[in-house]
């Protein structure tokens, strides 16, 4: 729905509907094979001037960490000192460590010497450590206060609608400012609209719609994550999300003090400062809509629509970053010898490594454009015959899509910010580049070309019996030539009948009864693949080479030919029952429906004989049923006093009957956002099997072949069976239950939603080793710290210095430990979605003031969890943490004025 209503302000949309019939009448365009979206705008009306505006002011409430469980200061200078006295902190592994915070700090300033006093930052005694360690230790830092912000966001809209029975107009215009939640985080968002129709005779209309979008955001910089398929390890280099900062790092950091991270000076608020993305996206569309009716019950339409869209993200990684700097951080041989950001030079024999980037930071830009344009005509047929006794319609028409879209790629090198934007690059970089056949720029283009023929009639008898039928006919670019494989018939065929119109109805159930219509589909539908390798794919590539100076560019098939690549289909059967008790003081509305979806694409292994290992082909089939009722009641009605209820619940159940995939590895399966095989949910989780701790405090598992170890584990294995199924991580019970409550001009809004059914991944928190940066979860209180305590605990042991150095291998087992049985919540939940007071100033109170309307809202939006597991611990079950520009759903307060002239 968000992209049929792309580029539109709310207050301008009159309604809209999803259609599943399969006919294409959608006015915004966002049609899909499986169904319609169709949004009405809000037009002006005859012999009437009517200007309105809207006001929205929210306040978002900071996180809190009283509803993690975050180690407060005290107890995370417990374990670091634990670390120290196991060896893991101390002043040689530490000073010159990748990453280090408290200790480190206190390291950096026993070795800092003041010449103009003759003493160091920090004398090296025992009372002065002490001293330093317990301010660290009383500091508890409240990194949500220091990065999250209460600041107001207001949304500004006004509307005019005229007109007179020749020509009716609607503008509006509107400004939103988002002055940010999170540090270094805000976006602005201009947007304007016009809608016009003239009635150019009594037959002819035309009407003209034209709106336009403008958003400037600027958000944290951020880099790809990436798993590591070795050890099971996902990162996300150089992560400054801020609310992953705040859950991620330790309360005994000075958020005024610089540390170190990748080699460099670091503090969150300077990086935020100097390492940031700024977004410019525009918006633009333009349509035209010709009708025409020679008779009464025909009618002829015509649709032209343009739409254009960029979007320009640069990110800029100025000098003074942690990102820039880690780039020539080589104070001494060994943060030199260490550092990965440095380079060695191949052609140099015996070189020792070097800074590519001496001077100056990065900037990285990619744009994104779209131009489309649509047409469509159609005709429609409506008719009724013998006083309403038989109606019928038919529709049907054409419909053509274009769509062309470029990326352009660029990363600048050297850019010296405080220098006036003057790039000062070192030829090394592009050398360094070139020799690991990385490319500092690139241009992508596509296009995508659609046709649709599609029709629909329907017939009803009395208005007791429904019958509905819809056909339509695709074609796409993305698959083949071949007719079988580029167009697909998709259908649907439906009836209704409404029993409360037959004549022995009321007689036989009064008003017991109000009204009672069952209903019944089937069809057919389908979906575009997001692959187009149904013809030989070849792309041009510059082939890996060691040395420059064997540079060359060729060509290579990157994927053969496919000509059985097809669309994705779904059959699905519907049964329907609308019930009206009461005079429909009580409604009732149950749904079931069955779907079979087959030849659904994913990559299948090959036997090699075509030159690839790996294709995408029509690969699986899944079969899924669920039941959807809805209960609206009518509870109070009174003269100045009503009560409604409105309780939804929705239930859904999906299984994989048929997978041809490549070789799942162990890795892919485990991963929080969930996998699938034969047999399972669409999105299962599956777990490392843990079998608790050792008699050091290691967690164990039974790894691939079946043996009981703590690292001995092949994350890439595609031995799967022997994992542990936890259960889907979509929920298959959804649904919401609803109250208004209605005083004179007052309306009560109580909504509640809730989900059940699903397990989520815990966040990972355990690792083979740790440093004075990190924040650790309240579950390490209760780790293994003594041999016995195996017998009493789950939570494993920090691994000491001795274990680190005997075992290479130790990180699998934390990382396996992360992705086992032991990390896994369910994800059922019932959260207090919103509570909204409203109220509607009389007309006799604002007439007088000139006013048409007067009314204000307060609302509060995702107020609390009312019921959640409790091994979430605070985790939010509906946010999967992945860093970058990720954050949860705010608890926020919003101010809504509406005044209408």
């Amino acid at each position: 729905i968000s992209s049929a209503i792309a580029g539109l302000n709310s207050d301008d949309i009159e309604s809209f509907q999803i259609l599943k019939d399969g006919s294409a009448t959608s006015i915004y365009g966002a049609r899909a094979m499986a169904g319609v979206i169709v949004v009405t705008t809000k037009k002006g009306k005859a012999g009437q001037t009517r200007i309105n505006y809207t006001g929205e002011f929210t306040m978002r409430l900071k996180p809190s960490y009283s509803t993690f469980n975050i180690m407060n200061s005290q107890d995370q200078m417990a374990v670091y000192q634990e670390l120290e006295n196991n060896g893991l902190i101390s002043f040689g592994r530490t000073y010159r460590a990748a990453s280090s915070g408290v200790y480190g700090k206190m390291y950096h300033l026993m070795n800092t010497y003041d010449p103009t006093t003759g003493k160091y930052a920090l004398e090296n005694t025992q009372a002065a450590k002490y001293a330093y360690l317990q301010a660290a230790e009383m500091r508890n830092t409240d990194w949500f206060d220091e990065l999250f912000s209460n600041a107001i966001q207001h949304n500004h809209s006004i509307s005019m609608s005229t007109g007179n029975e020749k020509a009716q107009y609607y503008t509006s215009f509107s400004f939103m400012d988002d002055p940010g939640w999170t540090e270094q985080s805000k976006v602005q968002r201009y947007t304007a609209n016009i809608n016009a129709n003239f009635n150019l005779s009594k037959k002819v209309s035309l009407n003209m719609i034209g709106n336009a979008s403008y958003r400037k955001q600027r958000a944290p910089g951020t880099t790809s994550q990436s798993t590591n398929v070795v050890t099971g390890e996902t990162s996300r280099d150089f992560d400054i999300n801020p609310y992953s900062y705040a859950l991620n790092t330790s309360r005994t950091l000075d958020p005024n003090e610089y540390y170190v991270r990748n080699y460099a000076a670091f503090n969150i608020h300077n990086e935020l400062a100097n390492n940031y993305m700024d977004l410019d996206v525009v918006d633009m569309k333009f349509q035209a809509e010709l009708k025409y009716k020679p008779v009464r019950q025909v009618e002829l339409s015509a649709l032209a629509a343009y739409k254009y869209s960029t979007t320009t993200q640069a990110n800029q990684i100025r000098e003074n970053s942690n990102q820039a700097m880690s780039f020539r951080a080589m104070d001494d041989a060994t943060m030199r010898d260490a550092n990965p950001w440095l380079y060695t030079d191949p052609d140099d024999a015996n070189s020792l490594p070097i800074s590519v980037l001496p001077t100056g930071g990065f900037y990285r830009e990619n744009r994104y454009k779209m131009n489309g344009w649509d047409f469509r005509a159609t005709a429609q047929y409506n008719d009724a015959f013998l006083d309403n006794t038989h109606i019928v319609n038919v529709f049907g028409g054409m419909e053509i899509n274009n769509v062309d879209r470029s990326r352009s790629r660029w990363d600048g090198v050297a850019m010296q910010y405080d220098m006036g934007y003057l790039p000062n690059y070192d030829y090394r970089y592009f050398k360094q580049a070139s020799e690991e056949n990385s490319m500092y720029y690139g241009l992508t283009n596509g296009y995508s070309r659609e046709v649709s023929f599609f029709g629909t009639a329907t017939y009803s008898y009395k208005g007791r019996y429904t019958v509905n039928g819809t056909v339509r006919y695709e074609g796409s670019n993305r698959l083949g030539k071949a007719t079988s494989a580029r167009w697909l018939p998709t259908w649907n065929v439906s009836g209704a009948w409404n029993a409360h119109e037959e004549p022995w109805f009321q007689n036989t159930f009064k008003k017991t009864l109000t009204h009672a219509t069952l209903k019944a589909s089937y069809s057919l539908t389908g979906d575009k693949p997001a692959v187009t390798n149904a013809q030989v794919i070849i792309q041009s590539t510059n082939p890996y080479r060691p040395f420059t100076v064997d540079k060359e560019s060729g060509l290579e098939i990157t994927n053969l030919a496919n000509p059985d690549l097809t669309y994705e289909k779904k059959h699905e059967f519907n049964l329907g029952l609308d019930l009206g008790f009461l005079n429909n003081r009580i409604n009732v509305q149950f749904d079931w429906y069955t779907r079979r979806n087959y030849d659904l694409i994913g990559q299948r292994t090959t036997n090699g004989t075509k030159g690839t290992l790996r294709e995408y082909a029509n690969v699986a089939s899944m079969r899924s049923h669920g039941e959807e009722l809805g209960i609206s009641t009518k509870n109070i009605i009174a003269k100045d006093f009503s009560w409604s209820t409105d309780f939804i619940f929705s239930h859904v159940k999906t299984k994989v009957t048929k997978l041809e995939t490549p070789s799942i590895r162990i890795i892919d399966m485990v991963s929080g956002t969930g996998f699938t095989m034969e047999g399972y949910a669409y999105r299962s989780l599956f777990s490392m099997d843990f079998q608790g701790l050792n008699e050091k405090g290691l967690p164990t598992f039974i790894n691939e072949s079946g043996e009981l170890t703590t690292s001995d584990i092949n994350f890439q294995s595609n031995v799967v069976d022997y994992l542990i199924y936890e259960g889907p991580t979509d929920p298959t019970v959804t649904g919401s239950l609803g109250n208004t409550f209605k005083y004179k001009g007052f309306t009560l809004n109580i909504f509640a939603t809730y989900s059940f059914g699903n397990v989520v991944r815990l966040d990972p928190a355990f690792r083979a080793s740790y440093s004075d940066l990190n924040a650790m979860p309240k579950e390490f209180k209760n780790r293994w710290t003594v041999p016995g305590d195996e017998a009493y605990t789950n939570i494993p042991a920090i691994a000491d210095l001795r274990i680190i150095q005997d075992d290479s291998h130790i990180s699998y087992a934390y990382n396996a430990y992360n992705k086992s049985t032991a990390r896994v919540a369910k994800g059922d939940f019932i959260r207090m979605k919103e509570i909204s007071l409203g109220y509607e100033f009389p007309k006799a109170w604002v007439t007088p003031l000139g006013l048409n309307n007067l009314s204000l809202k307060l609302q509060a939006t995702n107020l609390f969890l009312i019921y959640s597991d409790k091994k979430l611990n605070g985790q939010d079950p509906e946010f999967y943490n992945t860093g970058g520009v990720a954050v949860p759903m705010p608890k926020q307060f919003t101010m809504t004025l509406k005044v209408g002239l």
